[in-house]
């Protein structure tokens, strides 16, 4: 089993950064990548970027260029740091740790972008 808390959600104007924290504990060696995920209301949950144990990272496109994602799986710590934050990122983050059994999720951060 593996445990995700996330942190550094809340309220930010457009325009702003926020950045996130996710540490794993429990079965941690059994994690192979990690990564976050965000959902808005209405919508479905989509993948915003992640990174392997060797380092590799990838993005949506929606988070290029603004999104950064970094930490250390071997370390089970993962960050996603948001610049030019818009109404449109507004959503609830989850960070999410892959295994070879099985994905886990955290219970989510909400971010909020106002104009």
């Amino acid at each position: 089993q593996v445990q995700l808390v996330e942190s550094g959600g809340g309220l930010v104007q457009a325009g702003g950064s926020l950045r996130l924290s996710c540490a794993a504990s429990g079965s941690i060696f059994s994690i192979n990548a990690m990564g976050w995920y965000r959902q808005a209301p209405g919508k479905q949950r989509e993948l915003i970027a992640a990174i392997t144990s060797d380092g590799s990272t990838t993005y949506d496109d929606s988070a290029q260029g603004r999104f950064t994602i970094s930490g250390d799986v071997a370390k089970s710590t993962v960050y996603l740091q948001m610049y030019s934050l818009q109404p449109e990122d507004t959503a609830v983050y989850y960070c999410a740790a892959v295994t070879s059994g099985r994905d886990y999720w955290g219970q989510g951060t909400q971010v909020t972008v106002s104009l």
